[in-house]
């Protein structure tokens, strides 16, 4: 029988990788090699050393799996992002740091990580659960920074939701996969000059109220 360790012994064991997080990191190392269209759950299943019947008990698809490689990565944008949301800067500051991160994140992204960002835009257009629950957070995260700034007298607009689409609504073209893949092929520095003239114009609508 084999001893039982206690103590630093004990505290420096390992712990397990649980079965989805090898999952998620065999099929990320497939995503990122092999592109989303050539990931197959039975090559993933047979890496890990099981049946892909196996795998569906942890993902029901190969959607949902490569959907949850992608959400790793949404999660730790959401992490970013909140945390300009929650900084001691003024709303107005915030917004401006926010649409660039936003932005700038996926572009990168597209940039570096092209597969990973082609399962993202898939997982928009088909509005699978893994970008709605994405859009539902960035939006808290908005109406966290409008309400704020409403609250502090920074932005002159009471009107809360009409706040929140001027912000999505004049974004769009560079905070939406969609629109960020189609102007994968424009000059990064006319890109970036135009992001600035967007978001003076939405600090200008949100500090005025003039929608």
């Amino acid at each position: 029988r084999t001893p039982r360790l206690s103590g630093p012994a004990a505290r420096a064991r390992p712990t397990p990788v649980s079965t989805d997080a090898r999952l998620l990191a065999i099929a990320t190392e497939h995503l990122t090699r092999l592109g989303p269209k050539r990931v197959t759950v039975v090559a993933v299943a047979a890496e890990a050393g099981m049946t892909h019947a196996n795998v569906y008990r942890y993902f029901p698809s190969k959607d949902a799996l490569l959907d949850a490689v992608a959400g790793r990565w949404l999660r730790d944008l959401e992490t970013e992002l909140a945390g300009i949301a929650d900084a001691p800067d003024p709303a107005d500051d915030k917004i401006e740091r926010f649409i660039s991160a936003l932005a700038n994140a996926q572009s990168e992204m597209l940039t570096r990580e092209p597969n990973l960002f082609a399962v993202h835009l898939d997982a928009t257009v088909a509005s699978r659960p893994i970008a709605r629950r994405h859009r539902v957070r960035l939006r808290a995260l908005v109406e966290r920074v409008v309400e704020e700034g409403i609250g502090t007298g920074v932005f002159a607009a009471r009107d809360r939701e009409r706040a929140i689409a001027v912000i999505f609504d004049a974004s769009y073209r560079f905070t939406h996969p969609v629109a960020i893949q189609h102007d994968a092929d424009v000059p990064r520095d006319l890109l970036d000059a135009r992001l600035g003239a967007v978001i003076q114009s939405i600090q200008r609508a949100l500090r005025t109220g003039t929608f």
